[in-house]
């Protein structure tokens, strides 16, 4: 079985830097001139390109395609048929889709949760068939909730080298913040810690208790949100955003290291405002072919999709 898993997460990385995409210089570019923050995205078995995104626009969670990772169309369709009784119908956030060795897919999501209104747990559902395009039925549990710290947020799937799972994910404790930027900027500061939890090849089973590999400090502001961890060469790489997203300080930052589980060594900001004329870039997701990512900024329309090729030498990461 562990071969077939280290085989799987080959073919995935193969079928990834096979997928058509020319890496331009110039730096990021719009992708989507509507409203379509915290993307996540999945290549299809065809090099078809889906990106997934927070609630908007008539749906709980926004679709988008593209054969080249350049040009985008958002679509007519909702990925997310069904919920679970845990959820409301509203406030989706933050979705992640990962491909499992099935054929099927798992949508990660952040759902408010009915126990505590404005609060949310990170939710999973599984696609029907074996099109990322859904539509995908939520599983009757919620994956991580941790309420008792202001609820969980931001999943994204991770594949490692040897075929193990994990899922990686903020604990929202600005939510029960005293105040101030994004309710944390009042001391005595809240934590914000991204976890990081195992799964079975399910995509959906805890595996062990989930380990804290990151948290906010005085140069993070309020909080460090949307965690996404690629592998390239033997380093891991987890990216994130720091400051509030309504705040001119929202940005994108990473951090490495050679063990999934730490320590993370900080490396700064690789986008933030004033950078090729955007205004508060965030919540990126970078592909694990290492060339190209993701992520949201602000525009007219609220939070539009940029996309960008990005390069990675020596340990470090550049936008190009």
């Amino acid at each position: 079985m562990w071969l077939l898993r280290f085989i799987f997460a080959a073919v995935v990385i193969l079928v990834v830097v096979a997928s058509p995409f020319i890496k331009r210089d110039g730096g990021p570019r719009l992708a989507i001139n509507v409203s379509f923050p915290d993307p996540g995205f999945v290549g299809d078995q065809s090099g078809m390109w889906y990106a997934f995104a927070t609630n908007g626009n008539g749906k709980r969670v926004q679709v988008a395609s593209s054969m080249d990772f350049e040009t985008w169309d958002l679509l007519d369709i909702e990925a997310l048929a069904t919920l679970s009784l845990w959820e409301t119908d509203v406030n989706h956030w933050a979705p992640d889709v990962v491909r499992r060795y099935d054929g099927k897919y798992v949508l990660y999501y952040a759902g408010e949760a009915k126990e505590m209104i404005g609060h949310h747990c990170v939710g999973a559902a599984i696609s029907e068939g074996e099109d990322p395009k859904g539509p995908y039925n939520a599983q009757p549990n919620a994956f991580a909730c941790n309420l008792d710290q202001g609820g969980s947020i931001d999943p994204s799937g991770f594949l490692d080298r040897d075929g193990t799972r994990y899922v990686v994910y903020k604990i929202d404790g600005n939510s029960i913040g005293n105040g101030g930027n994004c309710n944390n900027g009042i001391p005595p500061l809240k934590s914000t810690p991204i976890m990081l939890q195992e799964v079975a090849e399910d995509a959906v089973t805890p595996v062990g208790e989930p380990i804290q590999i990151l948290d906010r400090d005085d140069s993070d502001g309020p909080l460090v949100e949307a965690p996404n961890l690629i592998l390239w060469d033997d380093t891991y790489f987890l990216f994130y955003s720091s400051h509030c997203f309504n705040d001119v300080m929202y940005d994108v930052r990473y951090v490495t290291s050679g063990s999934i589980t730490g320590p993370y060594t900080k490396m700064g900001q690789l986008l933030k405002t004033g950078d090729y004329g955007l205004i508060s870039p965030g919540g990126a997701t970078a592909c694990i072919c290492g060339d190209r990512m993701l992520f949201h900024a602000n525009c007219d329309q609220g939070r539009c999709l940029y996309q960008t090729s990005i390069e990675i030498n020596n340990g470090t990461v550049s936008i190009v």
